[in-house]
């Protein structure tokens, strides 16, 4: 099923679904419809969508009671320890405003403030993601955000799946909404009614979520367009194949479009995770999507060194690469583009997912080449302070004034030529 290829035959080119025309005028009618008739144009297209007539959008305190009644202890345990391991990983993250003085009594600086009032989206449809939930808002709180408004789409019943609204319910995110999809997004941006406009909007979705996300980017700011899921396992001999299939389906069962790809100059173990990814594939519950997304992305890249091999991962630029390798800090400081780094047997990408600390989201499709993955300062947003003392422009007024003329400002040089004319000496 998974196909084992030489690097000479390996294409690291991946299509991604970008969206149809039609899916694009879907959304963009969606968007027009909720900025003008605001909670009824979402009511209407939750209904049309969800097939789920609401109420009321808002979840009330008895709903996040409920949730709570229904996760057993242990899972809400080890929500609050990954809270804990995620807000200290990122409170390391932290940057505070700073003012530096020159001796001519000049004053620069920068004032760091967090974003006012940010909408979490936290995606439903085949699986529910209470971890979306602790690593997009847990990055906001730490950058002081004070407002956090949750979308979600509520299921068949009506209800927003009960390990989502424990999660909220643990950070402290009370305002969550049972909307999904665009027009969940259009409502963060417009506001309605009963929804209050947000100055950035984060987290992942469907097609429908993703193109609307794209749309509204100016009028307020999104953290990416995220792809499918897509993990690389670099190897060598001294790999167990039954870890490296495991991590690699960890990945293909999230979404028929997950790329999961090993890289190794070892053929022996090349085959025998081949092996081991179909016996695994058997065991599977999601096993359908899985075995769609080995069949279609997945594959086993079989080079002549790791030298090699790191050359296949960096024109990946993977959202999760696993250094599955004898001395995985050898080879590192050679990793150029990767989202999230797994150094040896026992880091397993889900560790990374839940609990660790580290963010999981990432960028995807080859974007890790100039982008990161979400953090702090995806939330802050920076002034710059000029205190110009007498003296540095008096010394520097003239140049000022030349830079302006070469562009032909000459506004700009008049604003500043009539204040060497007036304190001039």
């Amino acid at each position: 099923m998974i196909k084992i290829v030489d690097a000479a035959d390996f294409s690291t080119q991946r299509d991604v679904e970008t969206g149809t025309e039609a899916q694009r005028a879907t959304v963009l009618k969606i968007l027009k419809a909720v900025k003008t008739e605001g909670d009824a144009a979402v009511i209407r297209f939750t209904e049309q969508f969800d097939r789920i007539k609401l109420d009321t959008m808002k979840v009330t305190e008895e709903e996040f009671v409920q949730a709570v009644r229904q996760i057993r202890p242990e899972v809400r345990e080890a929500v609050r320890e990954a809270a804990t391991n995620i807000r200290d990983y990122h409170s390391r993250q932290m940057r505070q405003s700073w003012l530096t003085t020159k001796e001519s009594g000049t004053m620069l600086g920068q004032l760091i403030r967090p974003l006012a009032r940010v909408g979490l989206y936290v995606p439903g449809g085949t699986a529910a993601y209470p971890s979306s939930v602790l690593m997009n808002a847990i990055p906001a709180q730490v950058a002081g955000v004070e407002e956090i408004a949750m979308v979600t789409p509520p299921g068949k019943d009506g209800k927003i799946n009960p390990g989502v609204l424990v999660t909220a319910y643990e950070l402290g995110v009370k305002e969550v909404y049972k909307v999904g999809g665009a027009q969940a997004i259009a409502a963060l941006t417009y506001g309605t009614e009963t929804i209050k406009p947000v100055d950035k909007i984060v987290g992942p979705g469907n097609i429908y979520v993703a193109l609307a996300k794209r749309e509204v980017f100016g009028l307020v700011d999104i953290d990416m367009v995220a792809g499918p899921s897509e993990i690389v396992v670099l190897a060598d001999e001294t790999a167990n194949p039954a870890y490296v299939a495991a991590d690699l389906l960890s990945q293909a069962e999230h979404d028929t479009m997950a790329s999961a790809v090993l890289v190794t100059a070892c053929p022996q173990l090349a085959e025998a995770v081949r092996q081991e990814v179909e016996r695994q594939l058997a065991e599977l519950p999601r096993r359908e999507i899985a075995e769609a997304s080995i069949r279609d992305y997945g594959a086993i890249c079989v080079v002549e060194s790791l030298e090699q091999g790191l050359e296949v991962v960096n024109r990946l630029a993977p959202e999760h690469l696993e250094l599955m390798v004898k001395d995985p800090m050898a080879y590192i400081g050679k990793v150029r583009n990767a989202g999230a780094i797994f150094l040896g047997a026992y880091s397993s990408e889900p560790v990374g997912d839940y609990f660790a600390g580290p963010n999981h989201v990432l960028p995807t499709n080859g974007t890790a080449r100039f982008s990161s993955p979400l953090n702090v300062d995806d939330f802050l947003k920076k002034s710059s302070i000029i205190a110009y003392s007498r003296e540095d422009l008096l010394a520097n007024g003239r140049k000022i004034v030349a830079l302006a003329r070469q562009e032909g400002l000459e506004a700009h040089a008049r604003a500043i030529q009539m204040r060497l004319d007036n304190e001039g000496e």
